[in-house]
Protein backbone atom coordinates (compact mmCIF):
# COMPACT_ATOMS: atom_id res chain seq x y z
CA UNK A 1 0.00 0.00 0.00
CA UNK A 2 1.25 3.81 -1.00
CA UNK A 3 1.80 5.71 2.17
CA UNK A 4 -1.16 8.00 1.48
CA UNK A 5 -3.37 4.56 1.16
CA UNK A 6 -2.64 3.85 4.76
CA UNK A 7 -3.14 7.13 5.99
CA UNK A 8 -6.50 7.17 4.56
CA UNK A 9 -6.90 3.54 5.77
CA UNK A 10 -6.03 4.25 9.33
CA UNK A 11 -7.97 7.58 9.53
CA UNK A 12 -11.25 6.01 8.44
CA UNK A 13 -10.65 3.27 10.84
CA UNK A 14 -10.74 6.09 13.60
CA UNK A 15 -13.78 8.06 12.01
CA UNK A 16 -15.84 4.84 11.63
CA UNK A 17 -14.98 3.35 15.73
CA UNK A 18 -15.53 6.70 16.77
CA UNK A 19 -18.45 7.74 14.45
CA UNK A 20 -20.20 4.24 15.22
CA UNK A 21 -19.50 4.74 19.08
CA UNK A 22 -21.41 8.28 18.89
CA UNK A 23 -24.63 6.96 17.15
CA UNK A 24 -25.29 4.12 19.28
CA UNK A 25 -24.89 6.47 22.48
CA UNK A 26 -27.58 8.65 20.46
CA UNK A 27 -29.63 5.39 19.78
CA UNK A 28 -28.98 4.03 23.57
CA UNK A 29 -27.87 0.59 22.18
CA UNK A 30 -24.48 -1.22 22.84
CA UNK A 31 -21.81 0.14 20.34
CA UNK A 32 -21.26 -3.41 18.96
CA UNK A 33 -24.30 -3.55 17.17
CA UNK A 34 -23.41 -0.50 14.85
CA UNK A 35 -19.10 -1.41 14.75
CA UNK A 36 -19.81 -4.65 13.14
CA UNK A 37 -22.14 -4.08 10.45
CA UNK A 38 -19.89 -0.59 9.58
CA UNK A 39 -16.72 -2.41 9.69
CA UNK A 40 -18.04 -5.64 7.61
CA UNK A 41 -19.68 -2.92 4.66
CA UNK A 42 -16.43 -0.88 5.09
CA UNK A 43 -14.26 -4.38 4.41
CA UNK A 44 -16.92 -5.27 1.51
CA UNK A 45 -16.55 -1.48 -0.21
CA UNK A 46 -13.04 -0.63 0.22
CA UNK A 47 -9.46 -2.69 0.78
CA UNK A 48 -8.16 0.34 2.43
CA UNK A 49 -9.00 -0.17 6.26
CA UNK A 50 -8.12 -4.10 5.83
CA UNK A 51 -5.87 -4.80 8.87
CA UNK A 52 -3.29 -7.61 6.79
CA UNK A 53 -2.71 -4.33 4.40
CA UNK A 54 -2.63 -1.92 6.56
CA UNK A 55 -0.31 -3.60 9.24
CA UNK A 56 0.63 -7.18 7.95
CA UNK A 57 1.70 -9.32 10.50
CA UNK A 58 1.94 -7.16 13.58
CA UNK A 59 -1.99 -6.99 13.70
CA UNK A 60 -2.47 -9.91 15.88
CA UNK A 61 0.92 -8.49 18.41
CA UNK A 62 -1.53 -5.18 18.47
CA UNK A 63 -4.65 -7.51 19.09
CA UNK A 64 -3.16 -9.29 21.99
CA UNK A 65 -1.86 -5.85 23.64
CA UNK A 66 -5.26 -4.28 23.00
CA UNK A 67 -7.09 -6.84 24.68
CA UNK A 68 -4.65 -6.82 27.40
CA UNK A 69 -5.18 -3.08 28.27
CA UNK A 70 -8.92 -3.87 28.59
CA UNK A 71 -8.47 -6.34 30.83
CA UNK A 72 -6.47 -4.59 32.99
CA UNK A 73 -8.79 -1.85 32.89
CA UNK A 74 -11.84 -4.08 33.66
CA UNK A 75 -9.63 -5.85 36.43
CA UNK A 76 -9.41 -2.23 38.03
CA UNK A 77 -13.11 -2.97 38.76
CA UNK A 78 -12.99 -6.12 40.06
CA UNK A 79 -13.06 -5.49 44.39
CA UNK A 80 -12.54 -8.17 45.98
CA UNK A 81 -14.45 -7.28 48.90
CA UNK A 82 -17.66 -7.23 47.23
CA UNK A 83 -17.25 -10.91 45.89
CA UNK A 84 -18.02 -12.80 48.85
CA UNK A 85 -20.27 -15.42 50.12
CA UNK A 86 -22.82 -17.03 47.75
CA UNK A 87 -21.59 -14.73 45.22
CA UNK A 88 -17.91 -15.75 44.61
CA UNK A 89 -19.84 -19.64 44.92
CA UNK A 90 -22.18 -18.61 41.88
CA UNK A 91 -19.24 -17.01 40.00
CA UNK A 92 -17.34 -19.87 40.17
CA UNK A 93 -19.91 -22.59 39.21
CA UNK A 94 -20.79 -20.10 36.36
CA UNK A 95 -16.83 -20.15 35.00
CA UNK A 96 -16.47 -23.66 35.36
CA UNK A 97 -20.00 -25.34 34.48
CA UNK A 98 -19.80 -22.59 31.04
CA UNK A 99 -16.27 -23.11 29.54
CA UNK A 100 -17.07 -26.76 29.98
CA UNK A 101 -20.50 -27.20 28.74
CA UNK A 102 -19.91 -24.64 26.37
CA UNK A 103 -17.12 -26.06 24.84
CA UNK A 104 -18.03 -29.64 24.22
CA UNK A 105 -21.65 -28.76 23.14
CA UNK A 106 -19.90 -26.39 20.39
CA UNK A 107 -17.59 -28.71 19.42
CA UNK A 108 -19.83 -31.65 19.25
CA UNK A 109 -21.88 -30.03 16.65
CA UNK A 110 -19.50 -27.93 15.07
CA UNK A 111 -18.46 -30.14 12.53
CA UNK A 112 -21.82 -31.57 11.29
CA UNK A 113 -22.91 -27.97 11.04
CA UNK A 114 -20.27 -26.37 9.68
CA UNK A 115 -18.07 -29.78 7.47
CA UNK A 116 -14.79 -28.99 10.03
CA UNK A 117 -12.47 -31.44 11.36
CA UNK A 118 -13.24 -32.20 15.42
CA UNK A 119 -9.66 -30.24 15.87
CA UNK A 120 -11.34 -27.10 14.60
CA UNK A 121 -14.91 -27.92 16.07
CA UNK A 122 -12.96 -27.73 19.75
CA UNK A 123 -11.13 -24.10 18.03
CA UNK A 124 -14.19 -22.80 17.55
CA UNK A 125 -16.04 -24.09 20.85
CA UNK A 126 -13.10 -22.45 23.20
CA UNK A 127 -13.33 -19.43 21.39
CA UNK A 128 -17.07 -19.16 22.26
CA UNK A 129 -17.04 -19.94 25.76
CA UNK A 130 -16.28 -16.18 26.15
CA UNK A 131 -18.36 -13.61 27.08
CA UNK A 132 -16.63 -10.02 28.23
CA UNK A 133 -16.90 -6.92 30.28
CA UNK A 134 -16.99 -4.56 27.61
CA UNK A 135 -20.28 -6.06 25.48
CA UNK A 136 -21.77 -6.88 29.14
CA UNK A 137 -21.56 -3.88 30.77
CA UNK A 138 -23.10 -1.55 28.19
CA UNK A 139 -26.16 -4.00 28.59
CA UNK A 140 -26.05 -3.79 32.14
CA UNK A 141 -26.30 -0.18 32.38
CA UNK A 142 -28.98 -0.14 30.20
CA UNK A 143 -30.78 -2.59 31.64
CA UNK A 144 -30.25 -1.44 35.37
CA UNK A 145 -30.88 -4.70 37.07
CA UNK A 146 -30.07 -5.33 40.70
CA UNK A 147 -26.72 -4.65 41.86
CA UNK A 148 -26.86 -8.23 42.82
CA UNK A 149 -26.82 -9.40 39.57
CA UNK A 150 -24.97 -7.02 37.36
CA UNK A 151 -22.32 -7.93 40.08
CA UNK A 152 -22.26 -11.38 39.00
CA UNK A 153 -22.48 -11.16 35.56
CA UNK A 154 -19.83 -8.37 35.57
CA UNK A 155 -17.03 -10.88 37.24
CA UNK A 156 -18.33 -14.05 35.23
CA UNK A 157 -17.75 -11.76 31.84
CA UNK A 158 -14.56 -10.41 33.00
CA UNK A 159 -13.06 -13.76 34.19
CA UNK A 160 -14.00 -15.19 30.91
CA UNK A 161 -11.90 -13.82 29.01
CA UNK A 162 -8.19 -14.64 30.19
CA UNK A 163 -9.66 -18.31 30.70
CA UNK A 164 -10.98 -18.22 27.20
CA UNK A 165 -7.92 -16.91 25.95
CA UNK A 166 -5.40 -19.05 27.99
CA UNK A 167 -7.23 -22.52 26.47
CA UNK A 168 -7.38 -20.98 23.07
CA UNK A 169 -3.72 -20.70 22.81
CA UNK A 170 -3.70 -24.27 24.33
CA UNK A 171 -5.86 -25.54 21.76
CA UNK A 172 -4.37 -23.97 18.67
CA UNK A 173 -0.54 -25.25 19.93
CA UNK A 174 -2.40 -29.20 20.15
CA UNK A 175 -3.73 -28.78 16.70
CA UNK A 176 -0.69 -27.12 15.00
CA UNK A 177 2.06 -29.54 16.67
CA UNK A 178 0.31 -33.08 17.02
CA UNK A 179 -3.21 -32.56 14.24
CA UNK A 180 -5.13 -33.46 17.25
CA UNK A 181 -6.83 -32.28 20.40
CA UNK A 182 -5.01 -34.60 23.10
CA UNK A 183 -6.51 -34.05 26.35
CA UNK A 184 -6.72 -37.39 27.56
CA UNK A 185 -3.17 -38.02 29.31
CA UNK A 186 -2.83 -34.88 31.44
CA UNK A 187 -0.64 -33.47 28.95
CA UNK A 188 -3.21 -30.30 28.31
CA UNK A 189 -3.78 -29.77 32.22
CA UNK A 190 -0.24 -29.51 32.42
CA UNK A 191 0.45 -26.71 29.79
CA UNK A 192 -2.55 -25.14 31.32
CA UNK A 193 -0.61 -25.13 34.73
CA UNK A 194 2.40 -23.58 33.36
CA UNK A 195 0.89 -20.97 31.28
CA UNK A 196 -0.96 -19.94 34.42
CA UNK A 197 2.32 -19.80 36.54
CA UNK A 198 4.16 -17.35 33.66
CA UNK A 199 0.90 -15.51 33.74
CA UNK A 200 0.84 -15.07 37.72
CA UNK A 201 4.25 -14.14 37.71
CA UNK A 202 3.88 -11.58 35.06
CA UNK A 203 1.56 -10.48 37.36
CA UNK A 204 3.55 -10.01 40.08
CA UNK A 205 6.27 -7.97 38.14
CA UNK A 206 3.55 -5.44 37.06
CA UNK A 207 2.35 -5.16 40.32
CA UNK A 208 5.51 -4.44 42.05
CA UNK A 209 6.58 -2.31 38.92
CA UNK A 210 3.26 -0.14 39.79
CA UNK A 211 4.16 0.09 43.64
CA UNK A 212 7.42 1.37 42.66
CA UNK A 213 6.65 3.95 40.14
CA UNK A 214 2.81 4.45 41.83
CA UNK A 215 3.62 4.57 45.70
CA UNK A 216 6.99 5.09 45.94
CA UNK A 217 7.99 7.42 43.18
CA UNK A 218 4.47 9.14 43.72
CA UNK A 219 3.75 10.04 40.01
CA UNK A 220 1.04 12.64 39.12
CA UNK A 221 -2.11 11.79 37.55
CA UNK A 222 -0.99 12.47 34.05
CA UNK A 223 2.32 10.28 34.45
CA UNK A 224 1.02 7.82 36.98
CA UNK A 225 -1.52 7.00 34.17
CA UNK A 226 1.10 6.72 31.60
CA UNK A 227 3.44 4.34 33.96
CA UNK A 228 0.41 2.17 34.08
CA UNK A 229 0.01 1.85 30.25
CA UNK A 230 3.78 1.41 29.90
CA UNK A 231 3.61 -1.86 32.11
CA UNK A 232 0.32 -3.40 31.35
CA UNK A 233 2.14 -3.28 27.84
CA UNK A 234 5.37 -4.68 28.50
CA UNK A 235 4.44 -7.34 31.28
CA UNK A 236 1.86 -8.47 28.86
CA UNK A 237 4.27 -8.01 25.74
CA UNK A 238 7.21 -10.30 28.48
CA UNK A 239 4.93 -12.72 29.13
CA UNK A 240 3.82 -13.76 25.82
CA UNK A 241 7.47 -13.95 24.28
CA UNK A 242 7.90 -16.52 26.64
CA UNK A 243 4.50 -18.36 26.66
CA UNK A 244 1.55 -17.84 23.72
CA UNK A 245 -1.38 -15.92 25.61
CA UNK A 246 0.08 -15.70 29.02
CA UNK A 247 0.01 -11.92 28.73
CA UNK A 248 -3.82 -11.78 28.90
CA UNK A 249 -3.32 -13.76 32.42
CA UNK A 250 -1.26 -11.28 33.53
CA UNK A 251 -3.13 -7.91 32.63
CA UNK A 252 -5.90 -8.82 34.43
CA UNK A 253 -3.96 -10.22 37.81
CA UNK A 254 -2.25 -6.91 37.77
CA UNK A 255 -5.47 -4.82 37.08
CA UNK A 256 -6.71 -6.83 40.03
CA UNK A 257 -4.02 -6.35 42.82
CA UNK A 258 -3.28 -2.26 41.74
CA UNK A 259 -7.84 -2.94 42.89
CA UNK A 260 -7.59 -4.53 46.04
CA UNK A 261 -4.31 -4.04 47.64
CA UNK A 262 -4.28 -1.76 50.01
CA UNK A 263 -2.48 2.02 49.40
CA UNK A 264 -3.19 1.97 45.49
CA UNK A 265 -6.08 4.25 45.92
CA UNK A 266 -6.95 4.26 42.38
CA UNK A 267 -9.81 6.42 41.38
CA UNK A 268 -13.36 5.24 40.61
CA UNK A 269 -13.13 7.06 37.30
CA UNK A 270 -10.41 7.15 35.20
CA UNK A 271 -11.19 9.38 32.22
CA UNK A 272 -7.70 8.45 30.10
CA UNK A 273 -8.62 4.73 30.87
CA UNK A 274 -12.05 5.13 30.13
CA UNK A 275 -10.78 7.42 26.10
CA UNK A 276 -8.48 4.41 25.52
CA UNK A 277 -10.61 1.69 26.23
CA UNK A 278 -13.32 3.07 24.26
CA UNK A 279 -11.27 3.81 21.10
CA UNK A 280 -9.19 0.39 20.99
CA UNK A 281 -12.63 -1.20 21.40
CA UNK A 282 -14.24 0.93 18.28
CA UNK A 283 -11.00 0.19 16.55
CA UNK A 284 -10.08 -4.04 17.13
CA UNK A 285 -14.26 -4.34 16.33
CA UNK A 286 -14.03 -2.10 12.97
CA UNK A 287 -10.92 -3.77 11.90
CA UNK A 288 -11.54 -7.72 12.41
CA UNK A 289 -14.84 -7.11 11.15
CA UNK A 290 -13.63 -5.72 7.75
CA UNK A 291 -12.00 -9.17 7.26
CA UNK A 292 -14.74 -10.93 7.09
CA UNK A 293 -16.10 -10.97 3.62
CA UNK A 294 -19.85 -11.60 2.33
CA UNK A 295 -18.84 -14.88 0.64
CA UNK A 296 -17.57 -16.44 3.43
CA UNK A 297 -20.33 -15.64 5.43
CA UNK A 298 -23.51 -17.12 3.18
CA UNK A 299 -22.04 -20.57 3.35
CA UNK A 300 -21.80 -20.64 7.26
CA UNK A 301 -25.38 -18.29 7.70
CA UNK A 302 -27.83 -21.03 8.56
CA UNK A 303 -25.73 -22.99 10.84
CA UNK A 304 -24.47 -20.21 12.88
CA UNK A 305 -28.30 -19.44 13.18
CA UNK A 306 -28.72 -23.11 14.75
CA UNK A 307 -25.67 -22.55 17.27
CA UNK A 308 -26.61 -19.24 18.68
CA UNK A 309 -30.23 -21.25 19.50
CA UNK A 310 -28.09 -24.38 21.06
CA UNK A 311 -26.03 -21.40 22.72
CA UNK A 312 -29.27 -19.08 23.93
CA UNK A 313 -31.96 -21.49 24.44
CA UNK A 314 -29.72 -24.94 25.81
CA UNK A 315 -26.09 -24.40 27.00
CA UNK A 316 -26.94 -21.00 29.33
CA UNK A 317 -30.06 -21.85 30.69
CA UNK A 318 -28.35 -25.03 31.91
CA UNK A 319 -25.30 -23.57 33.19
CA UNK A 320 -27.12 -20.81 34.69
CA UNK A 321 -29.91 -22.52 36.66
CA UNK A 322 -27.39 -25.46 37.46
CA UNK A 323 -24.81 -22.73 39.20
CA UNK A 324 -27.08 -20.87 40.81
CA UNK A 325 -29.06 -24.21 42.18
CA UNK A 326 -29.78 -23.00 46.31
CA UNK A 327 -27.61 -19.90 45.98
CA UNK A 328 -30.66 -17.36 47.74
CA UNK A 329 -31.14 -15.76 44.29
CA UNK A 330 -34.38 -15.26 43.21
CA UNK A 331 -36.55 -17.13 40.44
CA UNK A 332 -36.45 -13.90 38.72
CA UNK A 333 -32.39 -12.83 39.21
CA UNK A 334 -31.85 -16.55 38.12
CA UNK A 335 -33.65 -16.46 34.69
CA UNK A 336 -31.65 -13.08 33.79
CA UNK A 337 -28.77 -14.54 34.76
CA UNK A 338 -29.86 -17.36 32.03
CA UNK A 339 -30.66 -14.53 29.53
CA UNK A 340 -27.53 -12.75 29.45
CA UNK A 341 -24.40 -14.18 27.48
CA UNK A 342 -23.34 -12.07 24.78
CA UNK A 343 -19.76 -12.74 22.91
CA UNK A 344 -17.67 -10.03 22.43
CA UNK A 345 -14.09 -8.64 21.89
CA UNK A 346 -11.89 -11.48 23.30
CA UNK A 347 -14.04 -13.99 20.77
CA UNK A 348 -13.35 -11.97 17.62
CA UNK A 349 -9.38 -10.97 18.45
CA UNK A 350 -8.87 -14.38 19.14
CA UNK A 351 -10.62 -15.80 16.08
CA UNK A 352 -8.78 -13.32 13.58
CA UNK A 353 -5.58 -14.71 15.32
CA UNK A 354 -6.46 -18.61 15.46
CA UNK A 355 -8.09 -18.64 12.48
CA UNK A 356 -5.53 -17.16 10.15
CA UNK A 357 -2.78 -18.76 11.49
CA UNK A 358 -4.50 -22.32 10.99
CA UNK A 359 -5.54 -21.35 7.93
CA UNK A 360 -1.53 -20.37 6.53
CA UNK A 361 -0.74 -24.17 8.19
CA UNK A 362 -3.81 -25.73 5.95
CA UNK A 363 -5.72 -26.72 8.37
CA UNK A 364 -9.06 -27.36 6.12
CA UNK A 365 -12.18 -25.83 7.55
CA UNK A 366 -10.13 -23.11 9.57
CA UNK A 367 -11.06 -20.42 7.38
CA UNK A 368 -14.96 -20.66 8.66
CA UNK A 369 -14.01 -19.88 12.46
CA UNK A 370 -14.05 -16.31 11.77
CA UNK A 371 -17.11 -16.09 9.82
CA UNK A 372 -19.04 -18.19 12.51
CA UNK A 373 -17.64 -16.42 15.59
CA UNK A 374 -18.95 -13.03 13.85
CA UNK A 375 -22.15 -14.14 13.37
CA UNK A 376 -22.50 -15.63 16.90
CA UNK A 377 -21.48 -11.99 18.28
CA UNK A 378 -23.71 -9.91 16.19
CA UNK A 379 -26.62 -12.37 16.87
CA UNK A 380 -26.06 -12.63 20.58
CA UNK A 381 -25.09 -8.91 21.13
CA UNK A 382 -28.43 -8.30 18.89
CA UNK A 383 -30.86 -11.00 20.61
CA UNK A 384 -29.80 -9.55 23.87
CA UNK A 385 -29.94 -5.86 23.58
CA UNK A 386 -33.24 -6.07 22.08
CA UNK A 387 -34.96 -8.57 25.14
CA UNK A 388 -32.39 -8.04 27.97
CA UNK A 389 -34.61 -5.14 28.91
CA UNK A 390 -38.50 -6.18 28.56
CA UNK A 391 -37.14 -9.94 30.12
CA UNK A 392 -35.52 -7.82 32.89
CA UNK A 393 -39.37 -5.91 33.57
CA UNK A 394 -40.61 -8.93 33.12
CA UNK A 395 -38.60 -11.01 35.94
CA UNK A 396 -39.12 -8.39 38.29
CA UNK A 397 -35.37 -7.83 38.35
CA UNK A 398 -34.83 -3.90 37.43
CA UNK A 399 -34.06 -1.34 39.67
CA UNK A 400 -36.90 0.98 40.60
CA UNK A 401 -36.25 3.97 38.58
CA UNK A 402 -37.45 7.02 41.16
CA UNK A 403 -34.05 8.60 42.77
CA UNK A 404 -32.44 7.12 45.93
CA UNK A 405 -30.95 9.87 47.86
CA UNK A 406 -28.14 10.43 50.63
CA UNK A 407 -29.27 13.22 52.13
CA UNK A 408 -26.10 14.55 54.61
CA UNK A 409 -26.59 16.65 57.05
CA UNK A 410 -28.26 16.78 60.64
CA UNK A 411 -29.92 20.14 61.71
CA UNK A 412 -33.31 20.33 62.21
CA UNK A 413 -34.30 21.47 59.28
CA UNK A 414 -32.44 18.88 56.77
CA UNK A 415 -34.17 16.20 58.80
CA UNK A 416 -37.43 17.74 58.16
CA UNK A 417 -36.47 18.02 54.41
CA UNK A 418 -35.95 14.29 54.32
CA UNK A 419 -39.19 13.93 56.12
CA UNK A 420 -40.47 15.20 53.28
CA UNK A 421 -38.89 14.37 50.62
CA UNK A 422 -40.11 10.81 51.87
CA UNK A 423 -43.88 12.00 51.98
CA UNK A 424 -43.68 12.68 48.31
CA UNK A 425 -42.48 9.07 47.73
CA UNK A 426 -38.86 8.96 47.47
CA UNK A 427 -36.22 6.82 49.17
CA UNK A 428 -34.61 8.70 51.50
CA UNK A 429 -30.93 7.69 53.12
CA UNK A 430 -29.57 10.42 55.78
CA UNK A 431 -26.13 10.74 57.05
CA UNK A 432 -25.19 12.69 60.01
CA UNK A 433 -21.56 12.87 61.98
CA UNK A 434 -23.13 13.74 65.62
CA UNK A 435 -24.29 10.69 67.56
CA UNK A 436 -27.39 13.30 68.95
CA UNK A 437 -28.10 14.32 65.20
CA UNK A 438 -28.00 10.72 64.02
CA UNK A 439 -30.43 9.84 67.08
CA UNK A 440 -32.73 12.67 66.07
CA UNK A 441 -32.57 11.05 62.68
CA UNK A 442 -33.51 7.96 63.71
CA UNK A 443 -36.64 9.16 65.79
CA UNK A 444 -37.88 10.87 62.57
CA UNK A 445 -38.38 7.30 61.46
CA UNK A 446 -35.72 7.95 58.33
CA UNK A 447 -33.34 5.54 57.46
CA UNK A 448 -29.49 6.07 59.01
CA UNK A 449 -26.78 5.64 56.61
CA UNK A 450 -24.22 3.17 57.95
CA UNK A 451 -21.33 5.08 60.09
CA UNK A 452 -18.45 4.54 56.77
CA UNK A 453 -20.83 5.23 54.18
CA UNK A 454 -19.72 8.85 53.73
CA UNK A 455 -16.40 7.79 54.53
CA UNK A 456 -17.01 5.54 51.49
CA UNK A 457 -18.43 8.08 49.26
CA UNK A 458 -15.80 10.28 49.25
CA UNK A 459 -12.86 7.65 49.09
CA UNK A 460 -11.27 8.09 45.39
CA UNK A 461 -11.56 4.21 45.01
CA UNK A 462 -15.38 3.44 45.71
CA UNK A 463 -17.89 3.69 43.92
CA UNK A 464 -21.40 4.03 45.79
CA UNK A 465 -23.63 1.94 44.94
CA UNK A 466 -27.51 2.53 45.08
CA UNK A 467 -27.44 5.83 45.57
CA UNK A 468 -28.49 8.14 42.83
CA UNK A 469 -28.26 11.70 43.97
CA UNK A 470 -26.45 13.21 47.00
CA UNK A 471 -27.59 16.07 48.85
CA UNK A 472 -24.87 18.00 50.63
CA UNK A 473 -26.49 20.20 53.54
CA UNK A 474 -24.27 20.36 56.67
CA UNK A 475 -23.13 23.33 58.81
CA UNK A 476 -20.07 23.71 57.35
CA UNK A 477 -19.98 24.95 53.42
CA UNK A 478 -16.02 24.12 53.30
CA UNK A 479 -16.86 20.04 54.07
CA UNK A 480 -19.96 20.44 51.71
CA UNK A 481 -17.78 22.09 48.83
CA UNK A 482 -15.18 19.76 49.18
CA UNK A 483 -17.07 16.72 49.27
CA UNK A 484 -19.17 17.79 46.21
CA UNK A 485 -16.45 17.75 44.23
CA UNK A 486 -15.09 14.57 45.75
CA UNK A 487 -18.03 12.71 45.60
CA UNK A 488 -18.86 13.75 42.11
CA UNK A 489 -17.22 10.42 39.76
CA UNK A 490 -18.28 7.97 42.77
CA UNK A 491 -22.10 8.18 42.28
CA UNK A 492 -24.49 7.18 39.53
CA UNK A 493 -26.35 10.80 39.27
CA UNK A 494 -26.09 14.28 40.87
CA UNK A 495 -24.18 15.87 43.34
CA UNK A 496 -25.77 18.74 44.84
CA UNK A 497 -24.98 20.87 47.94
CA UNK A 498 -26.44 24.19 49.17
CA UNK A 499 -24.94 27.40 48.84
CA UNK A 500 -22.93 29.00 51.50
CA UNK A 501 -23.52 32.85 52.57
CA UNK A 502 -22.96 35.75 49.71
CA UNK A 503 -20.14 37.15 51.98
CA UNK A 504 -18.51 34.22 52.79
CA UNK A 505 -14.52 34.53 53.78
CA UNK A 506 -14.80 30.32 54.03
CA UNK A 507 -11.42 28.36 52.46
CA UNK A 508 -13.01 26.50 49.65
CA UNK A 509 -17.41 27.13 49.62
CA UNK A 510 -17.05 30.60 48.00
CA UNK A 511 -14.97 29.54 45.22
CA UNK A 512 -16.05 25.88 44.00
CA UNK A 513 -17.95 24.85 41.06
CA UNK A 514 -21.04 22.86 41.10
CA UNK A 515 -24.45 23.26 41.54
CA UNK A 516 -26.24 24.87 44.43
CA UNK A 517 -29.19 24.00 45.65
CA UNK A 518 -32.06 26.29 45.19
CA UNK A 519 -30.47 29.28 44.21
CA UNK A 520 -29.11 32.23 45.15
CA UNK A 521 -31.85 33.42 47.61
CA UNK A 522 -32.19 30.23 49.52
CA UNK A 523 -28.62 29.39 51.07
CA UNK A 524 -27.34 27.33 53.99
CA UNK A 525 -28.20 30.15 56.82
CA UNK A 526 -31.15 31.86 55.14
CA UNK A 527 -32.78 28.13 55.02
CA UNK A 528 -31.98 27.60 58.82
CA UNK A 529 -32.95 30.99 60.33
CA UNK A 530 -35.81 30.73 57.88
CA UNK A 531 -37.04 27.26 59.26
CA UNK A 532 -36.16 28.86 63.39
CA UNK A 533 -38.84 31.57 62.29
CA UNK A 534 -41.21 28.86 61.45
CA UNK A 535 -41.14 28.39 57.75
CA UNK A 536 -41.87 24.60 57.11
CA UNK A 537 -41.94 22.24 53.99
CA UNK A 538 -45.18 21.64 52.45
CA UNK A 539 -45.39 18.69 49.51
CA UNK A 540 -48.43 18.67 47.44
CA UNK A 541 -49.52 18.00 43.91
CA UNK A 542 -48.54 20.62 40.89
CA UNK A 543 -51.97 20.73 40.01
CA UNK A 544 -52.85 22.79 43.21
CA UNK A 545 -52.65 26.14 43.15
CA UNK A 546 -49.47 26.97 44.93
CA UNK A 547 -49.69 29.46 48.14
CA UNK A 548 -48.01 32.85 48.43
CA UNK A 549 -45.26 33.16 49.75
CA UNK A 550 -43.52 29.68 49.16
CA UNK A 551 -40.68 28.83 47.18
CA UNK A 552 -40.47 25.37 45.22
CA UNK A 553 -37.67 23.92 45.95
CA UNK A 554 -38.10 20.08 44.63
CA UNK A 555 -40.47 18.48 41.64
CA UNK A 556 -40.95 14.91 41.88
CA UNK A 557 -41.81 13.69 38.84
CA UNK A 558 -44.45 11.23 38.32
CA UNK A 559 -41.94 8.00 37.22
CA UNK A 560 -40.62 9.63 40.84
CA UNK A 561 -37.67 11.27 39.29
CA UNK A 562 -36.10 14.01 41.43
CA UNK A 563 -35.66 17.60 39.68
CA UNK A 564 -34.10 20.00 42.15
CA UNK A 565 -33.99 23.64 41.89
CA UNK A 566 -30.75 25.13 41.11
CA UNK A 567 -28.77 28.07 40.42
CA UNK A 568 -28.24 26.92 36.83
CA UNK A 569 -32.27 25.99 36.04
CA UNK A 570 -35.45 26.47 37.27
CA UNK A 571 -37.08 22.94 36.97
CA UNK A 572 -41.39 23.69 35.75
CA UNK A 573 -43.62 20.92 36.94
CA UNK A 574 -46.04 19.37 34.79
CA UNK A 575 -49.20 17.85 35.20
CA UNK A 576 -49.03 14.76 37.36
CA UNK A 577 -45.55 15.71 38.99
CA UNK A 578 -45.47 16.50 43.05
CA UNK A 579 -43.58 19.91 44.49
CA UNK A 580 -41.81 20.40 47.33
CA UNK A 581 -42.29 23.94 48.79
CA UNK A 582 -41.16 25.81 51.91
CA UNK A 583 -42.40 28.61 53.64
CA UNK A 584 -44.28 30.18 56.07
CA UNK A 585 -47.30 27.90 57.42
CA UNK A 586 -50.54 29.86 57.11
CA UNK A 587 -52.51 30.95 60.49
CA UNK A 588 -56.15 29.85 60.42
CA UNK A 589 -57.76 32.94 61.36
CA UNK A 590 -60.07 33.18 64.44
CA UNK A 591 -63.28 32.89 65.05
Amino acid sequence: MTDDEILLGLALTVVLATGSQILASKLRLPALIILLPVGFAAGAMTDVIHPDRLMGPTFSALVSLSVAVILYDAGLGLNLRKLTGRTRGIVGRLLVYGVLLTFLVTASVAPAMFDMPLRVGAMLGVILVVSGPTVVGPLLDFVRPSDKVRRILIWEGTLTDPIGGILGALTFHAIASTHQVDIGRGYQLGQFGISLAVGLAGGAVGTALLWFTLRTLRLGETLGTLAQLATVIAVSAGCDVVRDDTGLIAAIVVGLAVANIRGFDMPARRPFFETLIQLIIGLLFVSISSTVTPSSLVPVLLPALALIAILVLVVRPLVAFAATARSGLTQGERAFIAWMDPRGIVAAATASAFSASLVDRGVSGAARILPVTFLVIVGTVLLYSLTAAPVARRLGVVKPTGTRILLVGGEPWVIDLGQALRSAGLDVVMWAGLDEERALIKAAGIDLAKGDLLATAINPGARLEGVTAVFLATDDDDFNALASVVMQDNVEGPVYRVGPPHDSHGVVAPYTGGDILFGHALVRHVLAERYERGARFLVQPASTALPAEYDTLFVVRADQRLDPVTERRKTVPQEGDTVVLFGSVPTTPGP
